[in-house]
């Protein structure tokens, strides 16, 4: 019955239009991968500024990993808390312009950690219906009660602040990960500074892709920050960033956090010298942002729906079924895309989503809306 029921499952998810099977890739160097023997433009990357591949940070976590080893071997509370980790993270805190921070093996992990701890019964988390699917678990496996405001909508988030039962706190993204928009974030102080609530921001995306020296964009509205080494960082694994006094409390009662082996020394060293690659791309980011507009302005002359205001696009289809069989179409002509369906996004509002890097070039970008609008046709 329970290998039945499992089979069961799969064969929905197949007749809906929903199976997951990616594919297996050999290589890749952010703009593109290779898969079955093939080369494919890859626009399926969050590797935006080119970091992922420098020769740079290469070098550096190579000569970090041979001097301090593999493995940190222990939990953070036992004997993982290794002074250059210890460091890093002031030097992170410092960079962004917070007051402290704290890594994590993962983005999964830390939004369950922030989430699922740092709030209580005293507080009602109003949540951006469209925050990333790591948040909405943390809030499910914390005690503090939520509810969703519509996406982007700060009239709708200011008439539940007023309606909350507890103290409340805002939940939000700088640039939202499938739809590729950002807040209104002016708007966002402008009710902060009104209703005095807190503010947890995810910056997976923006964090050393926007703002001055890669530093994100809601530094002016964000109480607790989460980043992501993993995306345009050039790493894996990430950070959060927050008051001392919340940092504490989280080394004290994050289950994430204590009951997982910490990151290894020789990536607090990486890290380090990530945050001066970062500072130093003004030219990949501009590059990034130059690419971004002429793929928005590329598809929509061809006819398509485009949202998007930075480095991630999704182009508007609709079908799961439509989607699934486009992306599996511009395979066979060299370019890999994502489809997001249903949970990723609601029923019948399936995209392909295009994320760009600063390595990618205008025959790239000219090339895939040619060959979208002529497979749409």
């Amino acid at each position: 019955m329970f290998e039945e029921r499992l089979k069961q499952k799969l064969a929905v998810q197949k007749e809906q239009g929903l199976y997951r099977n990616p594919p297996e890739v050999s290589e890749g160097d952010g703009r593109t991968v290779k898969v079955a023997g093939r080369t494919l433009i890859n626009f399926a990357s969050n590797d935006y500024i080119g970091l992922g591949r420098s020769e740079t940070l290469r070098k550096a976590a190579s000569d970090a990993f041979m001097r301090y080893g593999t493995s940190s071997s222990s939990s953070r509370l036992v004997s993982g808390n290794a002074s250059v980790i210890c460091e890093a993270e002031r030097a992170y805190a410092d960079y962004f312009g917070y007051e402290d921070a704290l890594f994590f093996p993962s983005g999964y992990q830390a939004n369950l950690a922030i989430l699922s701890t740092l709030f209580g019964p005293d507080e009602m988390l109003l949540f951006d219906k469209h925050v990333h699917a790591s948040t909405v678990k943390g809030m499910q496996l914390g005690s503090a009660p939520f509810r969703g405001y519509r996406h982007n909508s700060m009239s709708h988030l200011e008439k539940r602040i007023k309606g909350a039962t507890g103290n409340p706190v805002v939940v939000t993204e700088s640039l939202f990960s499938m739809d590729g928009d950002t807040p209104p974030l002016a708007d966002l102080a402008r009710l902060k500074r009104t209703h005095g609530f807190r503010t947890v921001v995810d910056e997976a995306h923006a964090y050393g892709a926007l703002g001055e020296g890669g530093r994100g964009i809601a530094r002016g509205v964000a109480d607790v920050a989460l980043g992501t080494f993993g995306k345009a960082m050039g790493l894996f694994g990430a950070f959060v960033l927050l008051p001392s006094l919340y940092r504490e409390y989280l080394l004290n009662f994050a289950s994430p956090l204590i009951y997982t082996t910490a990151l290894p020394e020789a990536h607090a060293v990486t890290a380090l010298a990530v945050l001066s690659e970062v500072e130093q791309a003004d030219a990949q980011r501009a590059r990034l942002a130059h690419l971004s507009r002429r793929l928005t302005h590329l598809l929509t002359d061809r006819g398509f729906t485009v949202c998007g205001e930075a480095h991630i696009l999704a182009v508007q289809i609709g079908s799961e079924e439509r989607a699934h069989g486009l992306v599996k179409k511009l395979f066979d002509q060299g370019y890999f895309a994502f489809t997001a369906r249903f949970p990723t996004v609601p029923m019948g509002q399936a995209i392909i989503r295009l994320s760009l890097t600063a390595n990618h070039t205008e025959e790239d970008l000219e090339g895939f809306s040619d060959t979208l609008y002529r497979l749409m046709g």
